[in-house]
């Protein structure tokens, strides 16, 4: 179920917004203030954050930008009394993703978060992070900590096909027929050659994710 953060320091603000996020059949979670909410953000999976502007401890500013950088790809909605123009480039040059001022049709929110969870789905489909490792199709580059790799493409393709459905096994067939298309005409042993490689590159990452053989079937990824 989508998990929703609703950060704000007024208590009918927050239970308006949570009766009708609910209704919707969404997970929400609230924070009274700017600390709060960063402290859920760090202990627990978050999809979407709503926020307030005018908080204690900690302002939505603040707030936003410390989302921005635990994950940039959280999709942060502010909901403020600060309407004017001026709040609202500053709120988009600090990361948020949209911008309601209060008072908000509380229907019109619902159909804000609902287009950013969209949005964020397409860019995360994109995207897949196995534990401390982050494997980025949209240009085709594997992060690992501090480290950026350029994998050969079949090898990224067979890695990020793998680590997209964790668990699941793949026959060699599959394999070749996903990454390498129908029409390829060689050795179905070269998903063993490009595997080793993959197991190579990868040999201190154990604790991020492994690739395991499955006797007499194929391969699949597990995260441990």
């Amino acid at each position: 179920m989508t998990k929703i953060l609703v950060a704000d320091d007024d208590d009918r603000i927050r239970e308006l917004i949570t009766l009708f996020l609910r209704n919707e059949g969404f997970d929400i979670v609230t924070a009274s203030d700017g600390m709060e909410a960063l402290a859920i953000m760090e202990a627990s999976r978050i999809d979407l954050v709503i926020l307030d502007i005018m908080m204690p401890k900690m302002d939505g500013w603040a707030l936003c930008q410390e989302i921005k950088r635990l994950n940039s790809d959280i999709p942060v909605l502010m909901v403020t009394v600060k309407g004017e123009p001026g709040q609202k480039v500053k709120g988009f040059q600090l990361g948020t993703d949209d911008y309601l001022t209060k008072p908000f049709n509380p229907l019109e929110l619902v159909l804000r978060v609902k287009a950013l969870l969209k949005r964020y789905l397409i860019v995360s489909s994109q995207i897949i992070q196995l534990n401390g490792i982050v494997l980025n199709r949209r240009n085709f580059q594997v992060i690992r900590g501090e480290e950026i790799l350029n994998l050969p493409l079949k090898e990224f393709e067979l890695l990020f096909k793998l680590a997209n459905h964790p668990g699941q096994i793949f026959t060699r067939e599959e394999l070749i027929a996903h990454i390498w298309g129908l029409d390829y005409e060689g050795d179905d042993r070269t998903v063993d050659v490009h595997i080793k490689r993959l197991r190579e590159r990868f040999a201190g990452d154990s604790r991020h994710f492994q690739i395991e053989t499955a006797r007499s079937l194929g391969y699949r990824l597990v995260v441990p």
